[in-house]
C-alpha cells in the first residue's frame, strides 16, 4: 500500500477527490476480483417418505393484447374516419384511436388549428417538439414562419385551417414511417373531407407525396396546382416548402413567395 508520509487527512481526502474516489464503501478494503464461493443452498428439513407437497403453481402473467397488423390497423383506421360525421368527431375517435405506436409515445393527440370554415386548408406532416406539448400544429419556429407566410398573403389562422397527416409526434423528431403514415392517412383525408376547402396546400414532400402523390422532389413539384378530390368534390392543390426547410435553407424563400402569389390568386379568383 502507497504511503503518504508527508500529506495530512485533509490532503490525502482531496487526493482521493481528484484521483475520483468521491464515495466511501467502508472501512476495509475489498478485493472485488477474488472468487467468491457461492453459499450452500440450506438444507432441506427431513419429512416422512410418503409426505409430498405440490408445488406453488405461478400466477399466469397477465395477457398483453397483441399489437394489430399492418392491414388490420390500416382497415381500423378507415372504418373509425369513416364513422365521423364532424370534425368534433373525428378528433374525438383519434384520442381513442389505438391502432398507431405514436400514440403511446406522444404527450397528446395534435388534430388541428384555425378556422374549419376556411377556404385554404394547409397540411404537414407530423407535430415537433413544441406541438406534442401545446397540442396544437405548427407553434415553434417553423410555426411563426407559417404565420408570417400566411400574413403576407393576407391570412392568418383566423382564415386558415392547419393540420398534419400525422397526429402524434413521432419519437426525437423523426420522420413518420410508411406504415404509421398509412394508418394515420384515412383520419387527414376525411378532416379534408369535413372542411372541404377550396385550395389545398401541402407543407413539404411527405405531404405531398402521401396526399397527391406526386414522387418526384419537391424542387421540381413544387408550385403546380394539380387536382383533389376530397371526398364530395375537386379542389385545387399546391405543393410548397416546409417552413421548417426554408429555416435550414433561407434562399429557397423565394420560391415559396411565388407559390404564396399563386395561392393568393387562386383564392382571389374563386
Amino acid at each position: 500500500m502507497t504511503e503518504f508520509p508527508d500529506l495530512n487527512a485533509r490532503d490525502l481526502i482531496e487526493f482521493y477527490l481528484d484521483a475520483g474516489a468521491d464515495a466511501f464503501v467502508g472501512e476495509e478494503p475489498v478485493d472485488r476480483f477474488a472468487a467468491v464461493e457461492a453459499p450452500a443452498p440450506p438444507k432441506a428439513p427431513d419429512r416422512p417418505a410418503l409426505v409430498r407437497e405440490a408445488a406453488p403453481v405461478a400466477a399466469a402473467p397477465a395477457a398483453r393484447p397483441a399489437p394489430q397488423a399492418p392491414d388490420e390497423a390500416a382497415n381500423a383506421a378507415r372504418a373509425a374516419a369513416r364513422s365521423a360525421a364532424t370534425l368534433d368527431e373525428l378528433r374525438a375517435i383519434l384520442e381513442k384511436f389505438d391502432g398507431c405506436a405514436l400514440k403511446a409515445t406522444a404527450t397528446r393527440t395534435v388534430f388541428a388549428d384555425g378556422n374549419p370554415e376556411a377556404r385554404i386548408m394547409l397540411v404537414g406532416e407530423a407535430p415537433g417538439r413544441d406541438e406534442d406539448i401545446e397540442g396544437l400544429p405548427f407553434v415553434g419556429r417553423s410555426g411563426k414562419l407559417l404565420d408570417q407566410m400566411l400574413k403576407a398573403i393576407g391570412l392568418d389562422r383566423t382564415s386558415a385551417y392547419i393540420a398534419n397527416i400525422v397526429p402524434w409526434r413521432p419519437p426525437g423528431n423523426r420522420d413518420p414511417s410508411p406504415h404509421e403514415s398509412a394508418v394515420c392517412l384515412p383520419f387527414i383525408l376525411r378532416q379534408i373531407e369535413l372542411v372541404d376547402p377550396d385550395v389545398l396546400v401541402c407543407l413539404g414532400k411527405p405531404s405531398m407525396q402521401t396526399l397527391l402523390g406526386l414522387m418526384e422532389p419537391i424542387t421540381k413539384a413544387r408550385g403546380r396546382w394539380v387536382t383533389f378530390n376530397t371526398g364530395k368534390r375537386d379542389i385545387k392543390a399546391i405543393a410548397t416548402f416546409h417552413p421548417a426547410f426554408l429555416l435550414r435553407s433561407p434562399l429557397q424563400k423565394r420560391f415559396a413567395w411565388r407559390d404564396l402569389l399563386a395561392i393568393k390568386k387562386a383564392l382571389e379568383n374563386g
